[in-house]
C-alpha cells in the first residue's frame, strides 16, 4: 500500500503528455543522469517527484524493482502515446482512471473510495476513518491522519474542477485543473459542510468498446460472465465507473449491437458471452485489442 506518494500535487493538464514525451526522449530523465530533471521538464522538484509517481500510478509507465532506475512505456502506455499522447479523447480519460482506481499498491486510496468505500454521500472524516479501517484490516500500520487526508485532498482536487470548489479563484490562463474532473465521477452536495457524493456519469462519455476493455481485463480467460460480477466485482466495470445497473444495461446493449457480446438471460443466471470478434487468448491481449479497436473506431 502506498499513501502520499503524489506529494499533494494532483494530475496537472498537459503533465501526461510532458512526462511520457521526456521519458520517450530519456528513460533516464527523472534519475538526473542526463540532465537536471526540473530544467528539462520545466516544474519544480516537488512538482518531478509527483508526475514520476502519477506516470506510473496510471499505467503508463514502470520501473524496474531493483537494478538502475530508469522509466520505460507499459504496453498500455505505448498504445496512449501512438493514439492519444496529448490526453484529448474522453476513452483516454476513462482509461486512465480504471488504471488508478485499480491500482492498490500504487494508489491506496483511489482504489479504496472506488472498490471498498459504499458511501453515496460522504465527508472528508467519514472516508478518513473508513480507509483508516480498511488499512489496519489489511494488516499495514496505522497512516498518520495528515497524509489519508491529504489523499482525500487529492481524490477531490482530481475529480471536482476547480469552477465548482472555487470559482472565485479561476482564471482562463492559470488552468490546472485535472483531466479526470471531465468524468464527473464526484460533485460537492453542500460547500459549508464539505459533504460530497459520488455521481453516476453520463451514458454518452463512455464509449461501448472502452466499457468492453475493462470488462475483458476482469474476465481473465473467459468467454462468459456474469452481469452480476460487472455490477458487484471490484475493479470491475459498476464499481470503478460510478454505474447503476440501469445503465450498466445501456452500455451492455450498446456493445451488443456492435457485435462483441451476446447478453444471455436464462434461467435467473444473466451472463455475457463473448464473441469471437474479440481477438486475444489472454486478458490483457483482449484489454489491448479493446482499446486499440476503440482507437481505430473513433479515428475512422
Amino acid at each position: 500500500m502506498k499513501f502520499r506518494a503524489h506529494d499533494t500535487f494532483f494530475i496537472r493538464k498537459g503533465w501526461l503528455y510532458k512526462g511520457m514525451k521526456n521519458v520517450n526522449n530519456d528513460k533516464y530523465v527523472f534519475m538526473n543522469v542526463n540532465g537536471n530533471p526540473m530544467d528539462i521538464l520545466g516544474i519544480g522538484a516537488n512538482m518531478v517527484k509527483s508526475l514520476r509517481y502519477w506516470l506510473q500510478a496510471v499505467g503508463l509507465t514502470e520501473e524496474p524493482s531493483s537494478g538502475k532506475r530508469y522509466q520505460s512505456f507499459t504496453d498500455f502506455g505505448d498504445i496512449i502515446f501512438e493514439h492519444d499522447r496529448y490526453i484529448e479523447e474522453m476513452g483516454t480519460l476513462w482509461l486512465l482512471h480504471y488504471k488508478l482506481a485499480t491500482n492498490i499498491n500504487d494508489a491506496t486510496a483511489w482504489y479504496f473510495f472506488y472498490n471498498e468505500f459504499k458511501q453515496r454521500d460522504f465527508t472528508r472524516d467519514e472516508f478518513v476513518m473508513q480507509l483508516d479501517n480498511f488499512i489496519r484490516m489489511n494488516g499495514e500500520d496505522e497512516k498518520a491522519h495528515r497524509i489519508l487526508t491529504d489523499d482525500f485532498n487529492c481524490i477531490i482536487n482530481t475529480y471536482v474542477p476547480r469552477l465548482k470548489s472555487n470559482p472565485e479563484k479561476v482564471q482562463p490562463e492559470n488552468n490546472i485543473d485535472c483531466p479526470l474532473g471531465e468524468l464527473n465521477l464526484i460533485d460537492i452536495v453542500n460547500k459549508k459542510t464539505k459533504t460530497y457524493k459520488k455521481c453516476t456519469p453520463k451514458i454518452d462519455s463512455i464509449h461501448p468498446l472502452i466499457a468492453l476493455a475493462i470488462i475483458v481485463d476482469n474476465a481473465k480467460e473467459s468467454n462468459e460472465i456474469k452481469i452480476s460480477s460487472i455490477l458487484n466485482d471490484k475493479g470491475n466495470l459498476c464499481k470503478v465507473f460510478n454505474l447503476d445497473v440501469i445503465t450498466l444495461t445501456t452500455l451492455l446493449n450498446k456493445i451488443e449491437l456492435m457485435g462483441y457480446i451476446k447478453v444471455i438471460r436464462t434461467a435467473g443466471l444473466d451472463v455475457i458471452r463473448l464473441e469471437n470478434n474479440i481477438q486475444g487468448d489472454k486478458a490483457e491481449d483482449r484489454f489491448k485489442w479493446c482499446v486499440k479497436e476503440y482507437y481505430n473506431t473513433i479515428n475512422a
